[in-house]
Formats: C-alpha cells, structure tokens, sequence
C-alpha cells in the first residue's frame, strides 16, 4: 500500500484573545497520490516455499498478470509476438488455435504455459487445453499431479498424473518455475505508467501542483474556518495533488513562504521518462521500434520494416518456436505445427530456423 503522510493539525490561540471564542490557527492538508499497482511486492523476490502438497510461485502470479497492461510498449511487444506466432500455426485435431494463443500469451507474459492432456477412451490423447498459468501449482511430489488454485477458498483441483504440460522460462535461481525474460524491464514499466498517471493528475487538477489558500483575517467564530475546511475537502478531486488550507488570525503578509528549491513549476520531466523506459522495455524484448509503430525522431528513420521484421522472427520468433515444440515430444506426436515464414526476399524461413531460398524464375 502506498505511505500515507499525515500534516498534524497545529492549533494555537491567536495573540490577541484567548477567550473560548477566539480564533485559532490551523492547518491541514489532503489529497494524498496512490499507485495502482503495490511495487514492493513485484520486485522482490521470494524463496520457493511449499505448504506440504504445492509450491507456491517465486512472484505472485496475480500482480503479474496486472502487469501485462501496465505500459504500452509492453503490452504491444507481448501482442507482437503472439499474433507472429499465431500467424503461423497451423491448428491442428488436439491443439485448437484458441488454446495455442492462450498458450503462447502466458508463457510470454507469465514464464509459464500449461496444456491439460485431456484422455479418449482408449486411453490416448483426445486434446490438449490451455490451463491458466495464473492458477497452476507445481507439486511437492514430482511423482503426483499439478494443483489449480481458484481463488476462493476451498477451490482446488489436482490434476492426474501427467496430465500436464508444463513449458517454462528458465530461472538461474530454481528450476520449479520460470521466470518471464521481460523481467528487467518491469521496474521501467511502472515507471512509465506512474509517469502516465501523474500526468493525468496534474492535468485534472487544473495544471498546477496544489495551492496554499491563505486566509490572514480572523474568522468571526471556529465555525466559519471548519466550514471553509470542510468545503475544501469536499471539492477536492480523486487523485489529486495535496493542497493546504492555512488560517492565522492577524498574521502579516509573510507569516507563511513557499521556500522552494529550483523551480517553483511542475518539473517532472515527462516526455524524458517516458523515452528512457520505453526503451528500458524495447531492450527487454528486444523488439525494433518501427514494428510497434514508433514514430522515429530523426530524419533517417528506422529502416525498411520488412527488413526489421524478417530479423525479427528469425532471431526472436524463431527460438520461442522452437520452445513451444518441446510439446510435440511430451505428447509423443506432431500435436503443434507451424508453417513457414516467408520473408521479404521472397525465401522461407523454416519453424526451426532454416532458409529456404526463393524459387528461381528461370
């Protein structure tokens, strides 16, 4: 939860009177900012630890999946990669292209992709279904079945033996679950979207960063100072920046400075932050700016976008295919297959990374 900062109310009886009735000086302030998203809990890391029957994940799976919208460019990247992806599926009888796409977005964004081998009658295999990375536990007993986790209480299943595929993102730190490799990147993310929506703040609260309303006349009575207090307060927007009510009876006129050091306007310096962890996020998915729609701030551009997009998939897509073939070998059959990628060129580019050279016209 966000720190909350309290301003004690200072009161004092004013100089000249001390009567019941005498004004006081007071003060208070409100309108205190909260992120959306706790930071604390997302960047740090926690030892695997099991209840007796499952382990529970290294980060908790639900703020995860809060990040996939925290900024655009990593939504965008992700999304990138899922349509390449999908793009070149081929569906086949046991893996539907819905649950391949469910498939592929959570191994992107959560490390972890689950299929459930759902049993014919004979015994094999009739289909393979997409299990939410979101809710899967890992067992204390290899040798027993994967756990989903509702989020009620009491809302539990364990899976049969076997019964699940589990495809993950190696961690250097254990081996029970994966680890996104966007990971780096996630501190930048909300960056960019605390820069956002202080931003928004500011504009909503009339383009300034709060006010001092100073009052130095006295009051005829306490209740006309609570009046104007609770009207304040009860103006204020959601979200917006503290501002300070201030009443001193019979101060002068510079009983009350605003010392500040710098500037005394807004300096958040938001199309820098913006910039550097877009960036920050570009790098970790290693995505070229001009497949996102990036407008280039230099006279060059960025190049040729089928240029970009034919390294792209080779040295991107190519290896998270290859990944997600490691199914075909767990079902012991071609459940998942791809179709080539054809290139700019006019060549193809193979599922496992092959070229094949364009036809000659000839």
């Amino acid at each position: 939860m966000t720190e909350q900062t309290q301003l004690d109310l200072a009161e004092t009886a004013a100089p000249d009177g001390g009567g019941a009735g005498a004004s006081k000086a007071m003060a208070f302030s409100f309108g205190e900012a909260e992120s959306v998203l706790d930071r604390r809990e997302l960047s740090q890391y926690f030892e695997i630890w099991h209840n007796g029957r499952w382990f529970e994940p290294p980060l908790p799976m639900d703020k995860l999946c809060q990040a996939f919208n925290m900024a655009p460019h990593h939504s965008s990247a992700i999304w990138l990669k899922v349509n390449l992806l999908v793009g070149a599926h081929v569906p086949t009888a046991k893996l539907s292209s819905d649950d391949f796409e469910r498939w592929a977005l959570d191994f992107l964004q959560m490390g972890n992709g689950y299929l459930e081998d759902i049993p014919n009658r004979g015994g094999g295999t009739a289909r393979l279904d997409h299990a939410s990375a979101r809710h899967m536990r890992a067992p204390k007993d290899p040798n027993e079945g994967y756990f989903f986790i509702g989020s009620g209480v009491a809302q539990e299943h364990q899976f049969a033996p076997g019964r699940i595929f589990h495809l993950q993102q190696p961690d250097v730190a254990q081996e029970i679950y994966g680890l996104p490799a966007w990971l780096a990147a996630l501190q930048s993310g909300l960056l960019n979207e605390n820069a956002t929506l202080f931003r928004r703040r500011y504009y909503l609260n009339g383009a300034h960063m709060g006010f001092i309303l100073y009052v130095s006349e006295a009051f005829s009575d306490q209740e006309t100072a609570d009046q104007i207090e609770k009207a304040i307060k009860a103006g204020k927007g959601a979200g917006n920046f503290k501002n300070m009510f201030l009443n001193i009876p019979s101060g002068k006129k510079d009983s009350v400075q605003l010392l500040p050091v710098g500037e005394l306007a807004a300096k958040d310096e938001f199309s820098g932050i913006k910039n550097i962890s877009r960036d920050d996020m570009l790098a970790a998915h290693r995505v070229p700016p001009i497949l996102l729609g990036i407008v280039p701030q230099n006279a060059a551009g960025f190049g040729k976008p089928s240029e970009a997009l034919d390294t792209f998939y080779l040295v991107e897509v190519v290896p998270i295919i290859r990944r997600l073939l490691r199914v075909n070998d767990w079902a012991g059959s071609e459940v998942l297959q791809f179709a080539n990628y054809d290139a700019s060129d006019g060549s193809q580019i193979t599922p496992t990374g092959k070229r094949i050279a364009a036809a000659s016209e000839d």
